[in-house]
């Protein structure tokens, strides 16, 4: 047996067993290895029936006596008991409400161990275990293994029970005398880590005196060990991907005179430090001769764009082109009225390019964009496709990029001889991580708002106060300020949530406020409908602006103080705060009603969080707790691996420590034989494990 050797080639697996443990990820010895307990039992509590207690939760061994399903006169409820005698003469029956199934797997005569709370049953008033685990014993050896010490329980696959996992995994490990450490010897011994084989007896096996808390918290040495390893290998390879990427030849551009004068004039408000800082580590990358892959995260309102505008222009006065992507027409036109308003009185000429432009006109977009007429193209998923031929593409702009799928980066990275690129997104993500997901990126952040920025007074209500709500409302209105109401999201049909502010509009435009002028504005409407909406609303010609979420990034209105959301309690965290990104923009008072329906336990913690905070990093953190970091970071979409041991939230200080031992190993190995040793570890296991990139 070595750890390549299939499951279904083992004693006690074949074919039918195998599917089911394939079923799970699990085909090699390896995969049953890494194959985690998900909780710990401490079965050591061993005690004769005649010495057990009520109220203690204990081990008891004996042989069965009787086993029978009963129907209960008093309730109709099937029940299945099982009376259990041991040594000491004593009986304690288990029972099991529902419990058909037991039928055909405890019989009268077989050894078993029940492991539960000893209870006095209030109708029949017999000593009891209600629902209690159970292992039949089938010889001395399954008596060590499943009762008497602190045993792993582990998700099982279909018909198999945790206990044929935990004698198949038994049997796996007893194999194996020694096995080989992937780990580097330098790194376990400077950290104190056990190596592999003790490692994984330790986690599957743990030894009598071992801290059950310790198992319980994923925090046992060889827990650690093992979560750091799968952390270790992938921070690694991304440290080779870097690697590789800063040996490849770009464009060097220069950070002239003329450039620095041309951002001064351009520039609308004097930056903030943050901005300053981040503009200088872009400028810095930008005039290395490797392409710049740079990840800016900024809070909402931080001013990202004037940043990026700032890098455009550095590759403008370098004679190269531009292009932006954002993933909505609304924000796309939102960056092309900016960045027009901006360049084009400099003499620089800035083109829209979306699905829903005409044919003519596209027609003509292409061609400028191709002969280089065009500088600053901006645009969606339209900027990707094949016909779009730029003549000198130097800078890639792509905002919100975790909107994006990866080939769909790399197509428009296709555009040109290795451009740089800037991603920008408004979900902050604490750095470790956000190192770790977009693993060949460096990041800047813009952890400081604009001066004059206010505090936006949030506030949740019920649907039974909306008249007061509205009644507020108009009174902002009538002082000349400007409203958003957003409707609520249904499910995750455009369709619908645009059916459901047509009837908010309705109801507002023509009972609640009839004399006042409402607007709409959703993406189905088309592109001149929407700039008409959109323009109304930034001349304050609409004084109420219904819409859905399609106003969630990008709207900058600074005359708008209220931001109306309801059923607050259907959006997550992000689209919320977002949302509430798009008030507090001007000099006045501004403020946040989150209008909320029934709300489970989740929604009440994220209601409560954003009317508690306004710190973008505590939100996300909140909402990648309570989603996940597949839901959170859209695992599908960014190529994060999904870890066998390792749990990105749970073990964020060690992926920390994971990430400074990979760099340094990568950078300074002990000799050139374990570098290649360390690539062809990671091209074997984690391409076919992980699906990470080619390294190296």
């Amino acid at each position: 047996m070595d750890l390549e050797t299939p499951l279904e080639t083992l004693k006690g697996v074949g074919t039918q067993r195998g599917r089911l443990l394939a079923r799970k990820g699990l085909t090699t010895v390896e995969d049953l290895l890494y194959h985690m307990p998900f909780r710990y039992e401490d079965r050591g509590n061993i005690k004769p029936l005649s010495g057990i207690s009520l109220g203690e939760t204990a081990t008891v061994i004996g042989k069965l006596t009787a086993a029978q399903l009963f129907q209960s006169r008093r309730t109709g409820t099937r029940l299945f008991e099982a009376r259990l005698r041991d040594d000491s003469g004593a009986e304690l029956v288990a029972k099991w409400f529902r419990g058909d199934y037991l039928k055909d797997i405890l019989s009268r005569g077989k050894s078993v161990a029940f492991y539960g709370k000893v209870e006095r049953d209030s109708f029949s008033g017999e000593i009891c275990i209600f629902h209690p685990e159970f292992e039949i014993l089938d010889d001395a050896q399954d008596a060590q293994l499943h009762v008497g010490r602190i045993v792993p329980v582990y998700e099982a696959p279909g018909k198999m029970t945790a206990r044929q996992l935990r004698g198949l995994t038994y049997r796996c490990l007893a194999a194996f005398p020694e096995l080989d450490d992937p780990l580097p010897e330098t790194v376990r011994r400077r950290l104190g880590f056990p190596n592999l084989l003790k490692a994984l007896n330790d986690v599957h096996f743990p030894a009598g005196d071992a801290d059950l808390q310790a198992l319980k918290s994923f925090r046992s040495p060889a827990q650690i060990r093992l979560i750091f390893e799968e952390f270790f290998f992938l921070e690694c390879g991304l440290a080779l991907k870097r690697q590789k990427a800063r040996t490849a030849q770009g464009i060097t551009f220069s950070l002239n005179d003329r450039a620095r004068n041309q951002i001064k004039k351009i520039l609308p408000f004097k930056p903030t430090g943050a901005q300053k800082r981040v503009l200088k580590e872009i400028a810095g990358d930008m005039a290395q001769a490797a392409p710049m892959n740079r990840l800016l995260q900024g809070d909402v309102g931080s001013g990202k764009t004037i940043v990026a505008l700032e890098a455009a222009v550095i590759a403008l006065e370098n004679d190269y082109q531009v292009a932006v992507m954002a993933p909505t027409e609304i924000l796309a036109t939102q960056h092309y009225l900016y960045f027009k308003h901006l360049l084009e009185p400099a003499g620089y000429l800035v083109v829209l390019l979306t699905g829903s432009t005409k044919g003519a006109d596209k027609k003509k977009l292409k061609r400028a964009i191709s002969e280089g007429l065009a500088h600053v193209v901006i645009g969606t998923h339209a900027v990707i496709s094949e016909d779009v031929v730029f003549k000198r593409l130097g800078l890639i702009v792509i905002d919100e990029q975790h909107r994006f799928g990866v080939m769909q980066r790399w197509r428009l990275l296709q555009k040109g001889l290795h451009p740089d690129v800037l991603v920008m997104t408004a979900t902050p993500i604490p750095r470790t991580l956000a190192l770790t997901l977009y693993g060949e990126l460096d990041v800047s952040i813009i952890d400081e708002l604009p001066p004059g920025r206010r505090p936006i007074d949030t506030r949740e209500t019920a649907f039974a106060d909306e008249h007061k709500v509205f009644e507020f409302l108009r009174r902002q209105v009538q002082a000349g300020r400007q409203v958003y109401v957003v409707c609520p999201l249904i499910e995750e049909s455009e369709t619908k949530q645009v059916a459901a502010a047509q009837d908010v509009y309705e109801r507002l435009a023509k009972k609640v406020f009839p004399d006042l002028k409402v607007g709409l504005l959703h993406g189905r409407l088309p592109t001149p409908d929407k700039e008409a909406v959109m323009d109304a609303f930034k001349r304050n010609q609409v004084g109420i602006l219904v819409s859905t979420t399609v106003i969630e990034v990008g709207v900058d209105v600074p005359n708008a103080t209220v931001m109306l959301v309801l059923h607050a309690e259907t959006f997550g965290l992000s689209q919320l705060h977002q949302l509430r990104g798009r008030v507090g923009r001007g000099a006045e008072r501004s403020y946040c009603i989150l209008m909320c329906g029934e709300k489970n336990e989740t929604a009440r913690e994220r209601i409560r969080t954003m009317v508690e905070t306004q710190d973008g990093f505590r939100i996300a953190d909140v909402d990648l707790r309570l989603r996940g970091p597949g839901e959170f970071f859209g695992t599908k979409q960014s190529g994060l691996p999904a870890f066998r041991v390792a749990d990105i939230i749970r073990d964020r200080e060690l992926l920390e420590l994971a990430r400074g031992e990979a760099a340094a190993f990568v950078e300074h190995p002990p000799d050139k034989k374990r570098l290649i040793q360390l690539v062809d570890y990671i091209r074997d296991k984690w391409q076919r494990r992980y699906g990470l990139v080619q390294v190296g």
